[in-house]
C-alpha cells in the first residue's frame, strides 16, 4: 500500500464515519453498565475482543499486500498477535472468573496496538492518513473498555 497521493484519496467519509460508528457497541456496554444491566460486562468484554482482533486482521490484509517482499512474513507473524493476545485474555478472564480485569487488560492491549499503526504508516503500508482514524478509534475503544472493566468491579 502506497500513501496517500493526488491519484489516491484520503480516507472517505464513509470509512471515517463507519470507524466511529464503531464506538457505538461500547458506549452502549459502558451505559447498560451504569444502568446495571447484568448483560453488559459480557457485552462490552466479548466487542473489545472481537475488536482486538479485528485489528489484527486489518495487519493481515497489509501484510498480503507485500507479495514477494521479504518482511511479508514478518508482517504476517505480527499480524497473528492481536487474536492470540485476544484468546489469552479471554482464557485468563474466563478461568480466574475476573472479567472485569479481562476488560483492563483488553483496552491496554487496543491501546498498545497504536505504535505498530504508527509503524505501518511509515512503512508505507498504511495510508499516510491512517494514524487520523486510528488514534481516535484506539483510545475511545481503549478507554470505554478500561471504564466498562472498573464499572464491573
Amino acid at each position: 500500500m502506497t500513501p496517500a497521493s493526488p491519484d489516491r484519496p484520503a480516507l472517505e467519509r464513509a470509512a471515517v464515519a463507519l470507524g466511529f460508528a464503531g464506538l457505538l457497541p461500547q458506549m452502549a456496554a459502558v451505559a447498560l453498565l451504569l444502568g446495571d444491566v447484568p448483560i453488559a460486562t459480557a457485552a462490552a468484554f466479548g466487542y473489545a475482543l472481537l475488536i482486538l482482533s479485528f485489528l489484527g486482521g486489518i495487519w493481515w490484509g497489509f501484510a498480503m499486500h507485500r507479495r514477494g517482499d521479504a518482511t511479508q512474513g514478518r508482517l504476517a507473524l505480527l499480524a497473528v498477535v492481536p487474536n492470540l493476545v485476544a484468546f489469552a485474555i479471554l482464557l485468563a478472564a474466563t478461568v480466574t472468573g475476573h472479567v472485569e480485569w479481562g476488560l483492563v487488560a483488553t483496552g491496554s492491549a487496543i491501546l498498545l496496538t497504536l505504535p505498530v499503526d504508527r509503524m505501518l504508516v511509515r512503512r508505507g503500508d498504511a495510508p499516510a492518513d491512517w494514524m487520523r482514524l486510528r488514534v481516535p478509534l484506539s483510545v475511545g475503544l481503549g478507554a470505554l473498555t478500561i471504564l466498562a472493566g472498573a464499572l464491573s468491579a
